[in-house]
């Protein structure tokens, strides 16, 4: 299965959003979305997950138009984790991650199938001490973690994700990004916008660079990370190197004239 956009358009406000853009996703594979401020990446991911319908073009998953399928569908394949998710509910935590199985459940409510998904994303994303917390009364990154684990109950075979480290200390970050990882690896797509430059470099399968709406460059990670392809994107200079124990690094370091 292949989530693939078509001559993507889309204005806003009178500002072209995204130029006549198109490209393709796999299953199995981490793709990170690069770009500065206000270059069309998370237009982007509401087109692909059809919460956004564009001026013109197209988003498919194989064959199917994401439009014409019905929203419960739509549901099950994709999960969106938005780039400012708020908790607007005065319940417990396990009610709020529960709500990432609506696509699935029956009539009657959740099954067992069901709540052993809710119990699976808590434990993933290091939510399972708070069950039973009210979420509005969570830290931003506690909240965050919440909410990345109710779109991972509703297992969706499409993980997208607009900013998930925005409000996470380092070491819930790398746990965040490796269960994405494992996410992929287990058959499932995975595309998620970042800021940070090294960890894009050590997580993704693939990269995609946008600037001012449009695809600069995209592919696999080695090839289009290049200091040259940073500077274009992001009018810094960037020092690409490895850490002592062979870690990529991504370093900027300074404006570019």
């Amino acid at each position: 299965m292949f989530l693939s956009f078509e001559k993507l358009g889309l204005t806003l406000r009178g500002r072209d959003i995204l130029k006549n853009i198109s490209g393709q996703f796999q299953l199995g594979r981490v793709t990170v979305i690069l770009g500065a401020n206000g270059a069309g990446k998370s237009s982007l991911l509401s087109c692909l997950a059809g919460l956004r319908e564009p001026q013109s073009g197209i988003v498919k998953l194989d064959d199917r138009q994401i439009l014409s399928l019905e929203g419960r569908e739509r549901g099950q394949l994709i999960g969106l984790l938005p780039q400012r998710p708020d908790i607007h509910w005065n319940v417990d935590v396990k009610t709020v991650v529960g709500l990432g199985r609506l696509p699935h459940s029956g009539r009657w409510g959740m099954g067992a199938a069901d709540h052993e998904a809710v119990t699976k994303a808590m434990a993933a994303t290091d939510c399972t001490e708070l069950a039973e917390r009210k979420a509005m009364r969570l830290s931003g990154g506690e909240q965050g973690r919440v909410l990345l684990a109710r779109v991972l109950a509703g297992e969706p075979k499409w993980l997208l994700a607009d900013e998930p480290l925005a409000s996470l200390d380092p070491a819930h970050q790398f746990d965040v990004l490796e269960r994405l990882k494992n996410y992929a690896k287990a058959g499932n797509g995975v595309i998620v916008v970042l800021h940070d430059l090294t960890q894009a470099a050590r997580f993704a399968d693939d990269i995609m660079i946008m600037k001012d709406g449009d695809i600069l460059a995209a592919g696999p990670r080695d090839a289009v990370m290049t200091a040259d392809i940073m500077g274009q994107a992001y009018g810094v200079e960037v020092q690409i190197g490895k850490s002592d124990t062979g870690e990529p690094l991504v370093v900027p370091v300074r404006r570019l004239p």
